[in-house]
C-alpha cells in the first residue's frame, strides 16, 4: 500500500480484507450476512473504588511496553470480528469506509470522512452497551485505540500498538475508556457529572452511588480530623514530657548539702507552661471525642447505604441508559481534547501516528508525565478540607482521538468534596504528550481553585489574582485558556529559569502555585527576578503572613 491512501489506489489487501471487488467494480458492499449476531451481556458486582490519601507519589513505572506484543493488531481478520454482531451500524460504517478509501475525486473524499465520522461512533456505541459482556478481544481494542484496519496501519506502528501494555498493572486512577465504561457500568466509579442531568431525573443507582459518595467523604473527613488532632495531642504530651524532664532537676544546696534546691525561676515556668498545655490537652480530648461520636456516625450511615446498595442489587450494575449517557460523555470529551478547529476523524490512520511508543499517550507514559509535573508543583494534587489536606489524583480517561489538549471535566464529585477524585481527559495521539498533560493540569489547577473561592473567583485565590490581572492588561478572550497557556510556559520554561511570563503572573504563580524549595533556591541564581521574589517569600514567612 503506499503511504497515501487518500490516493485512487487501493491496496489489494485492503480490497480482500473489506470483501472488496476488484478496482472498476460498481458493488463494494459485501452480504454481511454471516457476521451479525448478538453478543450477551453479563453483570458482576464489585465495590466502590476509594482513595488511598496515605499515597504521597505517584507510582514508579518499571516497564514502557511489554515484553510480548499481542497478535491482534497483525491478524487478517481482525476487522471482521469488530463488525461481526453490529448490525446495520456495522454495514454503514463499512460501505462508507470502502467508498472514502477508494474516492478519487477530493471533494468526495472530504464528504465520505465526514459520515465516517458518526458512522463509527454509532459502532463504539453499540459496543460501548455491551462492554461488561464478553467482547471478543478485537473489539475491545478497536474501541481502546481506534484500531479499526491493520493494513491502513503500517507495520511498525501495528508492532509499536501490540506492545503497550494492555492491564493496569499500577495502582494509579488511570484508564483507556473500554475500562472506564466498565468501571461505569459496574458501579465501581459514579457516572461523570452533566449539565444535562439533573437529581431527579436520576435513577435509585445513581442517587444510591452519590449518597454512598457523600457517606464516604463524610467518614474520611473525620477519620483525617481525629488524626490531625491526635497528632497535635501527641505533640502536646512530648512538650509535657520534655518540661516535666527540667521541672524533675533538682540540684543538691550549696549551704546544706543534705537538702535539695526549690524550683527554680525557670521551673516555675515549665510548670506555668504544663497546666496551660494539660488545659489545652483536655479541650482536645473534647474534641476528639466528637469527632469519633461523628465518626461512627458516618460509619453507620455508610454501612446502611452500602447494605441497601448490595439487597437492591442497584449499586452492582447500572442501567443501560446511564451507560449510554457516560459514552456519550466521553465523545464530547474527546470533541473537545480535539477542538472545534482539530482532526475529529476517530479511526487510527499511520499518517496520524507518531512512530515511538513514547509519543502516545499511554497509560505507563501519562503516568511518567505526571510525576514530573507534581515534582515542579508539588501542591498540584493536595486538596484541603476542614483544616485536612490530602493528595488526591483524579481520574484519567484515556480517549483515542488526535487531540493537542487535554481537558477537565470536573475538578471532584460533587456528592464528595473532601476525598473525591475529579475527572481530566488525555487525548492518545496528540502531537505533543507533554503539552497535552499540562494543558489538562493547568484545567484541574484553575477549576478546583475556583471552586474554593466560589462566589469570590474572580476577587480571591489563584483565579482572583490571575483574573484581576487579565482585565488590567484589557486582553480579549477566555480567561483560563490564559491562564493554561501561561501554566504552560510555567512547567516547562520558567522552571529551567527561562523568563516567559509577565512579571505580575510570576509573581501570582510563584505565590500560589510554588516550585519546591530546592528548585526556587537554584532558580534564585539564574536571575535578579527570580532573587526578589525569593526574598518577598522570606519577608512573608518572617511576617507570619505567608
Amino acid at each position: 500500500m503506499s503511504d497515501n491512501i487518500f490516493s485512487g489506489d487501493i491496496d489489494p489487501e485492503i480490497a480482500e480484507l473489506m470483501g472488496m471487488e476488484p478496482q472498476g467494480s460498481s458493488d463494494t458492499t459485501p452480504d454481511f450476512s454471516d457476521l451479525f449476531d448478538e453478543g450477551q451481556i453479563s453483570e458482576e458486582a464489585v465495590g466502590v473504588e476509594q482513595v488511598d490519601l496515605n499515597k504521597t507519589t505517584f507510582t514508579p513505572i518499571a516497564k514502557f511496553q511489554s515484553d510480548k506484543p499481542l497478535p491482534y493488531f497483525s491478524e487478517a481478520s481482525f476487522y471482521k470480528v469488530v463488525l461481526s454482531g453490529e448490525g446495520e451500524d456495522a454495514k454503514r460504517l463499512h460501505s462508507l469506509l470502502s467508498k472514502f478509501l477508494n474516492a478519487t475525486d477530493v471533494k468526495d473524499k472530504s464528504l465520505y470522512r465526514q459520515k465516517l465520522i458518526p458512522a463509527y461512533w454509532n459502532v463504539a456505541a453499540s459496543i460501548a452497551a455491551r462492554i461488561h459482556g464478553h467482547l471478543p478481544e478485537q473489539k475491545k481494542y478497536m474501541f481502546r485505540y481506534g484500531f479499526l484496519i491493520p493494513t491502513i496501519v503500517s507495520k511498525e506502528q501495528r508492532e509499536m500498538i501490540a506492545r503497550i501494555i494492555p492491564e493496569n498493572q499500577t495502582d494509579e486512577p488511570v484508564y483507556y475508556i473500554d475500562e472506564w465504561l466498565e468501571k461505569i457500568a459496574i458501579g465501581a466509579i459514579s457516572a461523570s457529572a452533566t449539565d444535562e442531568v439533573k437529581a431527579k431525573q436520576q435513577n435509585q443507582g445513581q442517587r444510591l452511588t452519590g449518597q454512598i459518595e457523600k457517606a464516604r467523604g463524610h467518614k474520611e473527613v473525620q477519620i483525617g480530623l481525629i488524626r490531625s488532632k491526635m497528632i497535635e495531642i501527641e505533640s502536646a504530651e512530648k512538650l509535657i514530657i520534655a518540661k516535666m524532664n527540667d521541672v524533675m532537676h533538682h540540684p543538691q544546696h550549696e549551704r546544706f548539702p543534705q537538702v535539695k534546691l526549690p524550683y527554680e525561676a525557670s521551673q516555675r515556668s515549665c510548670l506555668g507552661e504544663i497546666m496551660q498545655t494539660v488545659r489545652r490537652l483536655q479541650a482536645m480530648d473534647k474534641e476528639i471525642s466528637l469527632f469519633f461520636r461523628d465518626l461512627e456516625s458516618a460509619d453507620n450511615q455508610l454501612e446502611e447505604l452500602l447494605s441497601k446498595a448490595g439487597k437492591s442489587g442497584n449499586f452492582s450494575a447500572v442501567d443501560s441508559k446511564t451507560l449510554q449517557e457516560e459514552f456519550n460523555t466521553v465523545r464530547q470529551m474527546a470533541k473537545m481534547c480535539v477542538g472545534r478547529q482539530g482532526n475529529h476523524f476517530p479511526i487510527l490512520m499511520k499518517q496520524y501516528l507518531k512512530p515511538s511508543i513514547r509519543e502516545i499517550g499511554t497509560r505507563e507514559n501519562i503516568i511518567a508525565e505526571m510525576t514530573s509535573i507534581e515534582h515542579l508543583d508539588p501542591g498540584v494534587f493536595l486538596r484541603t478540607f476542614k483544616r485536612q489536606t490530602n493528595r488526591i489524583v483524579p481520574y484519567i480517561v484515556l480517549v483515542p482521538c488526535y487531540g493537542d489538549k487535554g481537558i477537565c471535566w470536573e475538578p471532584f464529585d460533587r456528592y464528595n468534596r473532601a476525598t473525591s477524585r475529579g475527572r481530566i481527559a488525555l487525548p492518545m495521539y496528540p502531537k505533543d504528550l507533554r503539552t497535552a498533560v499540562l494543558s489538562a493540569i493547568a484545567d484541574l489547577r484553575w477549576q478546583v481553585a475556583k471552586e474554593k473561592a466560589q462566589h469570590y473567583w474572580m476577587e480571591e485565590g489563584l483565579t482572583g489574582h490571575y483574573y484581576q490581572w487579565f482585565i488590567a492588561q484589557k486582553i480579549r478572550g477566555d480567561v483560563k485558556e490564559y491562564f493554561i497557556q501561561d501554566y504552560i510556559l510555567w512547567i516547562t520554561k520558567e522552571s529551567e529559569g527561562t523568563q516567559k511570563l509577565d512579571r505580575e503572573v510570576r509573581g501570582i504563580f510563584w505565590r500560589n502555585m510554588p516550585f519546591p524549595q530546592e528548585l526556587k533556591e537554584e532558580l534564585r541564581k539564574r536571575g535578579y527576578v527570580y532573587n526578589e521574589l525569593y526574598k518577598k517569600d522570606i519577608n512573608r514567612s518572617i511576617s507570619d503572613g505567608y
